[in-house]
């Protein structure tokens, strides 16, 4: 059995956004040359989410609205964890968007759904952070 393991790394230009990593999760692969296996894919850091769906505005938008009145940023005083920082409302997020992905590698591709991409979801961005990506099989 082979391993695989690389880190990539993000800096986004504002505290909360969603990026499509599909295209690096998939370089990670080839990269690996691992044709059957398992691909494990997750956010190192604890206000930033790895997460599976459809790469569609709308619902980036949608999500943005969902999270906002599941745990909005403002204001800062309704949080206990707030003080030094200011983002308790990021770690909630993170929550519930998730921390990691697990993806089986199948033909050495991503056995991925017809709509599904893979994303990278910032809730507390504009610092250097990073994802793992862990690939084991043959």
């Amino acid at each position: 059995m082979k391993s695989y393991r690389k880190e990539l790394w993000f800096n986004t230009k504002k505290r909360r956004e969603y990026i499509n990593i599909t295209g690096q999760v998939r370089e990670c692969l080839r990269e690996s040359s691992i044709k059957e296996g398992i691909l494990l894919c997750n956010a190192m850091h604890i206000t930033a989410s790895i997460f599976i769906n459809d790469d569609e505005s709308g619902l980036h938008h949608d999500f943005e609205k969902w999270l906002g009145k599941l745990a909005p940023e403002k204001p800062h005083s309704q949080y206990d964890h707030n003080g030094y920082e200011d983002n308790a409302d990021a770690h909630l997020k993170r929550q519930l968007m998730g921390r990691e992905v697990v993806i089986a590698v199948t033909n050495g591709d991503l056995d991925l759904g017809p709509w599904e991409q893979v994303f990278y979801g910032e809730y507390d961005g504009m610092r250097r952070k990073r994802v793992l990506v862990k690939i084991i099989g043959e």
